[in-house]
């Protein structure tokens, strides 16, 4: 009888994830501040980003997941207390995104790109950071963003 049960509670627990992605609610996009990308050798603008920012724990444990959609000039900024080596994965985000990790002076010292929807293997920051990026994938490249970059946000009141 206790095997059975095992069983039923197994494959219970196999089941809900995927009826927790199904019935997740889809989350839209909520402009809180404005980000420029400037080029490390100039200073000049690269690019302009309408940002979303995670701060808190449950804001950076989310993060762009189950958003169906996100325009080219939307991206995520993750701001943490302090610098220090991060890591994400793609749990529940059904976007493909490439990120930029940035350290504690504004300067885009990695990045990921091109990370696949649904792939849970670490996206290690490689060096110690205080901000991360997420922006949609290939939009570094068409950008011309790449490490020794700058950048400034300013929150949206």
């Amino acid at each position: 009888m206790s095997f059975a049960l095992g069983v039923i509670l197994l494959s219970s627990c196999k089941d809900k994830p995927q009826k927790l992605e199904e019935s997740a609610k889809e989350v839209s996009f909520s402009k809180e501040g404005e980000l420029q990308v400037f080029y490390r050798e100039s200073d000049s603008l690269l690019a302009e980003i309408a940002i979303e920012i995670a701060d808190s724990e449950y804001e950076t444990q989310t993060g762009l997941m189950y958003r169906r959609e996100m325009k080219d000039t939307q991206g995520m900024l993750f701001i943490f207390q302090e610098e220090a080596y991060h890591s994400f994965y793609m749990k529940n985000t059904l976007i493909a995104l490439d990120l930029l990790f940035i350290d504690a002076d504004m300067q885009v010292v990695t990045i990921a790109k091109n990370a696949q929807p649904y792939d849970e293997t670490g996206i290690p920051s490689r060096v110690p950071v205080q901000y991360v990026l997420e922006i949609k994938a290939g939009l570094s490249d068409r950008l011309g963003i790449s490490e020794g970059d700058r950048i400034a946000f300013q929150r949206i009141p």
